[in-house]
């Protein structure tokens, strides 16, 4: 009696099928990226740089154990809590101590004159440890821009009352997509004006190496 051959599988569908899952997969997948801070580097420039007064310096330090040193308004060096980084920052962009040609007629500090002038020369200065932890190193940065944020909105609903809103919402609206033209040309000049009035002078040097 004669065997029987077995049955043979059809392959080719088998093959389509795999290659259908293989796309959905590709499209259906979400890969993370890793976000980050966004800074925009400035120009290189060969001109001399300027001499800035260590009074309109506002240097803050964090160590290895994350602990923040602030050397500002005189003093030889202070260690502060991270809570109270954004008061002082403020309070020294806001300080108001520039006479004559550096006057600040918007500035509502305490007019110290061992601190800044006015929003122009105010530098904010951040320097890392190597050892320094990202947590701290983010919550450093984000209580900076807070600084300049609540300023900024302070300016812009004093000059632009009737918009109800703050710099961060106009700028947020501003960036939005779905903002019409009309409007993001409106709150452009504002924008601009605002930041003009107070530039971020923010700097970062390289991180220390720990001992």
């Amino acid at each position: 009696m004669a065997k029987r051959s077995a049955p043979e599988v059809n392959a080719g569908s088998m093959a389509d099928i795999a290659f259908l899952l293989l796309i959905f997969f590709l499209v259906t997948t979400t890969i993370e990226i890793d976000s980050g801070l966004n800074r925009k580097l400035p120009p290189i420039e060969e001109t001399e740089p300027p001499i800035i007064k260590e009074r309109n310096i506002f240097q803050l330090t964090v160590n290895r154990n994350n602990d923040l040193l602030l050397k500002a308004n005189g003093n030889d060096g202070e260690l502060i809590k991270l809570k109270d980084l954004r008061k002082k920052a403020v309070a020294f962009l806001d300080n108001g101590g520039g006479k004559g040609e550096d006057a600040c007629a918007k500035c509502k500090g305490k007019k110290n004159p061992q601190s800044s002038d006015n929003f122009e020369k105010a530098i904010i200065s951040l320097q890392n440890d190597r050892a320094t932890s990202y947590e701290t190193y983010i919550a450093v940065q984000n209580e900076i821009i807070a600084a300049y944020n609540e300023l900024r909105n302070r300016e812009f609903e004093l000059a632009y009352p009737s918009l109800n809103m703050s710099y961060v919402e106009a700028d947020k609206m501003y960036s939005d997509p779905k903002t019409s033209a009309a409007d993001k040309a409106s709150l452009k000049d504002k924008i601009e004006a605002i930041k003009l009035l107070i530039p971020q002078k923010f700097s970062e040097a390289e991180p220390k190496k720990s001992n």
